[in-house]
């Protein structure tokens, strides 16, 4: 053990300190300082392989770009998207700019990274020598870009999972003296968690090596109230790739969903409810592919590890009100609507529609204005939807459907008309024009999820009794036709709203002691009918609904409806 250090990982939680043990093993180097060597490295180290680095400074935006997107992984289905990020708010950008390829110098010298981890803004000194005399050098630091892959077509979207690129960006510069050292000083970026590789690069060499690693922290906040107190769970430090990507969330070891930080570099964060009687709750975060992996210490990367924190509920003051909680509203990067005709256009068309909104749950009034029509033939509203059920589907068990919502004749060239949103399934629908058989004009619609009156067939409930929850607008691509059920923070199964029109009616048992119990409804990416090899995160509810969803970039919009009963005997 001569050559191997153990340390101790610490984990800031709402301004107090929680110690968690992990034995993790890194190389010792000169002076008390990590040093990083290339390959190989110390058994139970996992450090990333060498990046490409930078020549004479950054990538032009062309190889930027090229380097930066993350690129379709093999066997994918035709028609696989790689989804570019939308702008999500408060997401850190890149830690500089993004440096073009280096070559690696065979006899790669040792950096000096003092301290070699921590969180982010740690102050950190690297020291190098024995490089090239009075020498410019660049500093990179390697890095990732995560998103999704989405398969969409004009009747479903298909979830394919996660893909990344690894690249470098230049942090810093420094001149080297006549005896070839040089030191620098930086504060560790917000980044992706895990080891990061750092390179001095002189004249399009990368000369000397080193590595930082960037730790996990997790705060909660607040640390007290009332049951249905809303509590903001935010872990930093996940890593980019496949096993460090995702985290899982316990109440009282009860399994609340998945969280995932792809889009939001690293930083997942999440809002459950404080639920259970009053007193005591442990609320617990580690590292998961869905589910937590209990032993992570003893694992190829014993760094992704996480706490857990005491959440007290103060009182049953009765339940809350019933709430949706709606993603953040960014703009969609690809631009993909279930429902667009492909055939049946009119080629020529030159008319102009418009909807007084494109979204709604079912039930909304909209209006629809049209100019350029050609005749004063009469025009019909036309509602494009589909029907089927994935259940025991090996292939595709859907089909088409359109619903006339009324005729009106023009005048002068222009439609003002109204419709009422059917109701129907939820997400992308289309609003067609058709005139004289030809599809004139067609407008994309969102069908918004909604609540049934309180959304549950009662609010007080005798134990053991069964109650029902009923949802309008759930649609049918495995993006949106499943909702994850939470109860008391603890999973107990999902709802399907394809075969039955959108219309999803979940029955529940109360459970629990007398008092109030809440029930929380979050997105779910749903992975069979069909299902596709590499595919994580599957069948759980996405706590990280609102950042890091890969139905943001297609403009869904897909909430957490908050609901809660009093169970009485």
């Amino acid at each position: 053990m001569a050559d191997h250090q153990h340390k101790h990982r610490r984990f800031l939680l709402s301004g107090a300190s929680l110690t968690v043990a992990l034995l993790a093993t890194v190389g010792a180097g000169p002076a008390g300082a990590v040093a990083y060597q290339p390959a190989p490295h110390a058994a139970g180290a996992s450090v990333a392989a060498p990046t490409a680095t930078t020549t004479d400074g950054q990538a032009s935006p062309e190889l930027a770009l090229a380097l930066t997107t993350p690129k379709l992984p093999q066997g994918v289905p035709d028609g696989t998207k790689v989804l570019e990020p939308p702008n999500v708010p408060g997401v850190a950008p890149l830690p500089g700019p993004v440096a073009t390829p280096a070559r690696l110098n065979p006899n790669m010298g040792i950096l000096d990274v003092t301290p070699d981890e921590g969180v982010t803004g740690t102050p950190v000194r690297v020291t190098g020598a024995h490089l090239p005399a009075n020498t410019s050098v660049e500093l990179t630091w390697s890095t990732s870009n995560v998103t999704w892959l989405v398969q969409p077509e004009p009747d479903t979207v298909n979830y394919l999972g996660r893909d990344s690129s690894d690249f470098s960006v230049i942090i810093g510069s420094a001149t080297t003296d006549a005896k070839g050292a040089f030191t620098y000083k930086f504060g560790a970026p917000a980044d992706f968690g895990g080891v990061h590789d750092i390179y001095a690069v002189a004249k399009g060499q990368a000369d000397a090596h080193g590595g930082f690693l960037i730790e996990r922290t997790v705060t909660m906040s607040p640390t007290s109230g009332p049951v249905g107190t809303p509590i903001t769970v935010t872990y930093t430090g996940l890593g980019s790739s496949f096993y460090p990507g995702g985290a899982s969330l316990l109440y009282d070891n009860h399994y609340v969903g998945e969280m995932m930080a792809n889009w939001t570099r690293g930083t997942a964060r999440s809002v459950i409810r404080a639920a259970g009687p009053p007193g005591r709750h442990v609320i617990q975060i580690g590292d998961a592919i869905s589910f937590l992996y209990l032993n992570i210490a003893q694992s190829p990367l014993p760094y992704a590890t996480g706490t857990t924190a005491i959440f007290t509920v103060t009182k049953d003051g009765g339940p809350p009100p019933p709430s949706v909680d709606w993603p953040n509203a960014v703009t969609p990067t690809l631009d993909a609507h279930t429902t667009l005709a492909a055939s049946g256009l009119a080629v020529h068309s030159k008319v102009q529609a418009r909807l007084s909104t494109t979204s709604g749950p079912v039930g909304t009034q909209v209006s629809v204005n049209a100019s350029g029509l050609a005749s004063s033939d009469p025009v019909q509203l036309v509602w494009s939807t589909v029907v089927g059920s994935r259940v025991d589907c090996t292939s595709i068990c859907w089909a088409y459907a359109s619903t006339t919502l009324g005729t009106q004749a023009p005048t002068d060239a222009n439609l003002h008309a109204s419709l009422t949103v059917p109701d129907g399934l939820g997400g992308w629908h289309v609003v067609q024009l058709v005139q004289d058989g030809k599809i004139v004009a067609q407008v994309p619609f969102y069908v918004k999820e909604s609540l049934v009156g309180p959304g549950v067939s009662s609010v007080v409930v005798k134990q053991g009794q069964t109650f029902t929850v009923h949802l309008k607008g759930v649609g049918w691509t495995q993006l949106d036709n499943t909702v994850a059920v939470d109860y008391d923070n603890s999973y107990i199964g999902y709802g399907c709203g394809f075969n039955s029109n959108g219309d999803v009616q979940l029955s529940l048992r109360a459970t629990g002691g007398p008092g109030t119990h809440l029930i929380d409804i979050y997105p779910m990416l749903y992975t069979e009918s069909p299902s596709f090899a590499n595919t994580p995160y599957g069948m759980v509810p996405i706590l990280t609904y609102a950042s890091d969803e890969p139905a943001l970039a297609l403009g869904y919009q897909l909430p957490a409806i908050r609901l809660a009963i009093e169970v009485v005997k």
